[in-house]
């Protein structure tokens, strides 16, 4: 497979930080170099896994998980890894031999934020109402109602400033997006269209808008993660100029064990 990205360790580190901080973990516990995060009421992977940050720490895979294991099944989770270019290889060939899934691959992206990418843009002021942005992200999303309370604790955890962002048309949402501002670095999320609505312009003008607050706030580089098979979602951010830095996947026990 031909990726666009060269592996760079340093700015990948800088990026799996970022996303930390942006899209924070109820619980993070280290076994060495591995962060296991940990999110009793969200089910997402990424606040749900076992993050190696360190490719020279491979030691007692087998051990390591064993360890683990309970504290996922602890929240009614399975054990999960989340492989980033961080990750020892010798991780991925263990979990081979041992008939662990291969799920989803993500790849994460970066833009160059400068005004010329946001000139044009809609000057919008982030909503300062948690809960109406949460409604229009489940609406937008289509998400599960059991769902809300956890990620409204979720998006109300976030540390650095965050930016929430609606676009709608005739009262009702059409688009949504986060967007995080840690310093230079600007991190977006949540950035969604209505089905029905899409295809119309409306993600890229909350997408723009969203780092236009945040270019104005000072930030110098975008970034976003974006599942490898989202076609629509991939055509977008490449328009508007994010390319992709590095990917990652995640892991799961086989149904063998």
């Amino acid at each position: 497979m031909q990726h666009e990205a060269q592996v760079n360790l340093p700015t990948i580190r800088r990026f799996e930080g970022a996303g930390f901080r942006a899209w924070p973990a109820a619980n993070v516990h280290y076994d060495g170099t591995w962060a296991v995060r940990l999110t009793a009421g969200y089910p997402a992977k990424r606040l749900n896994s076992i993050n190696p940050l360190d490719p020279g720490d491979a030691r007692n895979i087998d051990l390591r998980i064993d360890r683990a294991r309970p504290h996922f099944e602890a929240i009614g989770r399975t054990v999960t890894f989340r492989l980033s270019p961080l990750a020892a290889p010798s991780i991925g060939l263990f979990l081979d031999k041992e008939g662990w899934a291969h799920l989803s691959e993500s790849i994460v992206m970066r833009l160059p934020l400068s005004d010329s990418v946001v000139d044009d843009a809609m000057h919008q002021i982030p909503l300062k109402d948690l809960g109406r942005f949460v409604s229009a992200a489940f609406s937008v999303h289509g998400y599960d109602e059991a769902l809300r309370s956890g990620f409204k604790d979720l998006v109300g955890s976030i540390k650095p400033e965050a930016g929430h962002f609606i676009l709608e048309q005739d009262g009702q949402p059409v688009a949504t997006a986060i967007c995080v501002h840690d310093g230079a670095i600007a991190g977006l999320f949540e950035v969604a269209t209505a089905k029905g609505m899409r295809g119309k312009g409306f993600g890229r003008r909350a997408l723009l808008s969203a780092l236009k607050w945040a270019r104005l706030r000072g930030a110098t580089v975008a970034w976003l993660q974006v599942e490898a098979d989202n076609a629509a979602a991939l055509g977008l951010y490449r328009s508007v100029g994010f390319r992709e830095i590095y990917r990652y996947h995640y892991r799961q026990p086989g149904e063998s064990r």
